[in-house]
């Protein structure tokens, strides 16, 4: 039987139809690649009038644009969707994020910044710390008592660290260079950085008492292995690794063999070999890349041979894209009425009131006469309202460390029996509702308080009367 040309031209085209759709592999990977070139490419357009004029920066726009990207908008990128791996993959995504940012942290900090400035970052961190952990837990606890004290200090554990990436963010900005100190501006940086590590202690009690058979094989474990091991040894290996490769590369510049290129890429390569060697040892790994890039500038040399070069901020302001779309579109609307457990919208926005007002302003406001960058009380509110919950603050770090203790505990039943499934079953839609809020609150906070600036200096009221964190 003959077929007509009209025919067998129709065969034909849809034949090459189909080739075509098997060739073009249209798969998730490719969808993510569109989203994020296409948000770079979009607010690179615009970057100058954002951030120095609006200042909005890529934290709050590629969460936003993550979200609308996300499954419960557009529904073109869905981090859960891959699998029993999206766990591992998200924890590896904000892992890398963090070491570039920390490593960058330490490296652009003067030069031995951490040791003429221990006191005052020692009363920083580990009071202030502490103090909040524990207001966090007990806000935690009144407001969800399906969870014991000891799950509370899990989750307040993943709330307590600053966020390195939204902080360099707030602090770096056209405003804060203008209207903040360089002191109190490193001063938050250098915190923000090394809490970030320091919240693997506080994580880790509260997961061996979790999951240990006894207190006193959990207290134990804590010792020898969350404290020890993990943040001692993990911050020795990365100064001591910052050492070596300082004077090899100061070794290799002498003999002409690298040039001021070499120096630049280091923050990019040095922070991932450096988190890549202590997290395979199962130690800190973000204390210790940050330690390495202290020790690899600790006597300015390194940051004369990058001073002037575009590429980390080039590369912190694609990280900061990636990590923020991923985590918008990784927030896990549909988690936040978990009726069995308590979780609730409004409950949770009262937590998150909570954390942004208690966790770390009143600590500082009693403690900053003790910490000399900190001249006035306005300067520890300041300090108190941008070190939250991350620049990276309650952002990229408040994810790898919840999601971090997800990986450490046993998948959960459903539902929830023991306390251990109820922590598991939890630990994400507390800890990524407050992020998202904390995300709006920070990244909004400039711009509404820059506007209002404007506003009463048209007035006659000089912005000096209310606010100069610069003194």
């Amino acid at each position: 039987m003959r077929h007509s040309p009209t025919v067998l031209s129709s065969v034909r085209n849809t034949h090459c139809l189909e080739l075509i759709a098997d060739d073009r592999a249209f798969t998730n990977v490719s969808i993510a690649y569109i989203c994020l070139g296409g948000f770079i490419v979009a607010f690179s357009m615009v970057f100058l009038f954002a951030r120095e004029k609006l200042y909005v920066n890529e934290v709050v726009l590629g969460t936003v644009f993550g979200i609308f990207m996300g499954p419960h908008f557009a529904g073109v990128f869905d981090p859960r969707s891959w699998g029993s791996h999206s766990n591992a993959i998200t924890l590896e995504v904000m892992r890398v994020i963090l070491a570039i940012g920390l490593f960058a942290i330490g490296v652009e900090l003067p030069k031995a910044y951490m040791a003429e400035h221990a006191k005052s970052l020692l009363v920083m961190i580990v009071p202030t710390m502490a103090i909040g952990w524990f207001i966090v837990a007990g806000l935690v606890h009144s407001l969800f008592p399906q969870f014991n004290f000891v799950s509370c200090l899990a989750i307040a554990a993943c709330l307590t660290p600053t966020d390195p990436i939204i902080c360099a963010a707030i602090v770096g900005g056209d405003f804060a260079i203008k209207n903040v100190s360089e002191r109190l501006r490193h001063l938050i940086s250098a915190e923000s950085a090394a809490n970030d590590g320091l919240a693997y202690p506080f994580l880790t009690i509260a997961i061996y008492l979790t999951v240990d058979a006894t207190k006193r094989e959990a207290i134990g474990h804590w010792l020898l292995v969350g404290c020890l091991y993990q943040v001692i040894l993990g911050t020795f290996i990365g100064a001591l690794l910052g050492l070596a490769f300082s004077s090899l590369m100061k070794f290799s510049h002498r003999h002409g063999v690298i040039d001021r290129q070499s120096y630049v890429m280091q923050y990019l390569s040095l922070a991932i070999f450096v988190s890549g060697i202590v997290s395979t040892l199962g130690s800190d790994d973000l204390l210790a890349v940050f330690a390495a890039g202290c020790a690899i500038s600790w006597d300015g040399e390194f940051t004369v041979h990058t001073e002037g070069q575009l590429f980390s901020s080039l590369i912190d302001f694609v990280l900061n894209c990636v990590g923020f779309m991923y985590i918008g579109a990784w927030l896990p609307f549909e988690s936040f009425t978990i009726p069995a457990l308590g979780i609730t919208p409004g409950r949770l926005l009262l937590l998150t009131l909570g954390v942004l007002l208690l966790r770390r302003i009143p600590p500082l406001l009693m403690l900053y006469k003790w910490i000399p960058e900190i001249a006035s009380w306005r300067q520890a509110l300041f300090s108190g309202h941008f070190g939250p919950v991350g620049h990276r603050d309650m952002g990229v770090g408040a994810v790898y460390i919840s999601t971090l203790a997800v990986q450490k505990l046993a998948t959960p039943q459903n539902p929830p029996i023991t306390q251990e499934d109820k922590l598991a079953t939890a630990l994400h839609p507390i800890v990524s509702f407050v992020v998202l809020n904390s995300i709006v609150v920070h990244g909004l906070s400039i711009p509404l308080f820059s506007a209002w600036c404007n506003i009463r200096a048209l007035s006659g009221v000089a912005f000096d009367l209310y606010m100069n964190v610069g003194v």
